[in-house]
């Protein structure tokens, strides 16, 4: 009888409702011995992995191995093995030099078939994840009527970027559902604590109470909670930051999709639910929708539309190493309070959502010309729901331009100004976002223009960087912002980076 091999993403009903023979799943430690995980996604995945095979019980065989090979090639004696598509290139190529069948993926809600037909048929015309977006909105008949969008708008993201209330310290939303940990969270810990202290495994950041659903059954009650309490609220604030509100009103459920726990058709048709009974605002549900079948299918498809190549993308020429600093998570070595603040919260949770991502960790890291390769693999690592298909889109084609435009159509980047519009760091901060030279100066005020004349060059035939550009000619004080910037490098800003 067949074996089917399930990885540790694949960890849902779906992954194996169709199959009635044994199934398979290896912990390997050889994985967690080779890379620094954050250690709460190390416990995340761990615990979901020996949660799935409690549930499963005789049916699944869970072998702890240094690699997956070893376990695999034992198990092909006996019969035959087979595998959904996984989801890196690394993985797809272990399974075909280990001869084993190889299913279609699951867990995304177009099939690669499908995307590669829509891409070919654009011909020359650039791949946009809007046109996407509205392609699978229609394919899966959501939020449509007559083939035509509910709410008469394809698109509400210009309803969806309101700063954070003036004023307040958090969104006043009902908190989100949490795990209550049990005896193989325990015995998870207990493993990890004990691989670190014989220098088995090292890890970054800190392992709290696990705050992820581990299980099928707290993913559902996760999503639930979410859509009851938190959705109506999500659309309007989903890029605004608090500081003493980490979550604001997101789902909370990315990690939860990438374990495979839940398929995102799903997620998206109970949020349409609430839309349709009148629990939730088209503004909201829509911005919610667009991420789960939108962004992270069109994530996933260029993955590997673009091929395994496209990694190594480097339009830019970044090549700066990451400072320990910034890849050991250390919110105390910086006086850059956004930096400081987001460094200390991902330490802390292994998540922060997707502005704190783009708009500080990623454009930072744009503006000083860190290595794109680099930051990638640290996001992978650092994030509990980062995975290398999740990351590589993400990182070298929307976050560091690095695919020279394939992905967006220019930089995500900024000066302090938008930081201090879309949250409450600056108020804080002992950097003024309107100050570029001296003492007060922002480093993402002054980054930005660094970074901008560094590339002014490559830029210059973007029509959607023309303004910026000709912003540099307007600043009398450039020289000195680009010795001061050139001065301050890879090290933490700190308000001693300026000359006497």
């Amino acid at each position: 009888m067949t074996t089917r091999w399930l990885f540790g993403d694949q960890l849902g009903p779906h992954f194996a409702d169709d199959h009635q023979g044994p199934l398979l799943m290896v912990e390997s430690i050889g994985v967690l011995r080779r890379r620094r995980f954050h250690r709460a996604k190390a416990h995340l995945v761990l615990s979901a992995m020996r949660h799935r095979a409690a549930e499963a019980g005789d049916r699944m065989t869970y072998v702890q191995a240094d690699t997956y090979a070893e376990v695999v090639t034992q198990h092909q004696d006996a019969g035959d093995v087979e595998v959904l598509h996984p989801t890196s290139y690394a993985a797809l190529g272990l399974v075909e030099r280990l001869g084993v069948t190889v299913l279609p993926a699951r867990g995304y809600a177009t099939a690669r078939e499908d995307f590669e037909r829509w891409a070919e048929g654009r011909g020359s015309r650039r791949l946009l994840m809007e046109d996407f977006y509205r392609r699978a909105r229609l394919a899966h008949g959501v939020l449509v009527d007559g083939g035509e969008p509910v709410g008469g708008r394809w698109n509400f993201d210009h309803d969806n970027r309101l700063p954070p209330p003036k004023g307040a310290e958090t969104l006043g939303v009902t908190d989100p559902w949490w795990p209550t940990e049990d005896e193989i969270d325990a015995e998870v810990r207990e493993d990890l604590d004990r691989w670190e202290r014989d220098g088995t495994v090292r890890t970054i950041g800190s392992d709290g109470p696990r705050i992820f659903a581990a299980t099928r059954a707290e993913a559902l009650a996760a999503l639930e909670h979410f859509v009851e309490h938190r959705l109506p609220e999500f659309g309007a604030y989903e890029d605004a930051i608090l500081e003493g509100d980490p979550w604001m009103a997101h789902s909370l459920i990315s990690a939860s999709m990438n374990l495979g726990l839940l398929d995102p058709l799903e997620v998206v048709e109970r949020a349409e639910q609430a839309y349709r009974s009148g629990a939730a605002p088209i503004a909201s549900v829509e911005g919610f929708v667009r991420q789960v079948i939108g962004w992270r299918d069109y994530v996933w498809h260029t993955y590997w539309n673009q091929g395994d190549d496209y990694r190594h993308e480097n339009a830019l020429g970044a090549r700066q190493r990451l400072p320990q600093w910034f890849a050991e998570l250390d919110a105390d070595a910086t006086d850059a309070r956004c930096l400081s603040h987001t460094l200390g919260r991902l330490s802390e949770h292994g998540w922060v959502h997707h502005i704190p991502r783009l708009m500080v960790l990623g454009s930072y890291a744009l503006q000083r010309g860190w290595s794109p390769q680099q930051l990638t693999d640290w996001f992978h690592r650092a994030f509990v729901d980062g995975y290398d298909w999740v990351m590589v889109a993400n990182v070298v084609g929307m976050s560091q331009h690095a695919d020279g435009g394939v992905m967006m159509t220019k930089p995500y980047t900024s000066g302090g100004a938008y930081i201090n519009k879309m949250s409450d760091h600056c108020g804080s901060c002992r950097f003024d976002p309107k100050i570029r030279v001296g003492d007060d100066a922002c480093p993402f005020t002054a980054g930005y223009w660094w970074f901008l004349d560094r590339h002014r060059e490559t830029f210059a035939g973007n029509h959607r960087m023309g303004r910026a550009l000709q912003g540099l000619d307007r600043l009398k004080d450039l020289p000195l912002l680009v010795e001061q910037e050139e001065r301050r490098g890879n090290r933490a800003p700190r308000v001693t980076d300026q000359p006497d």
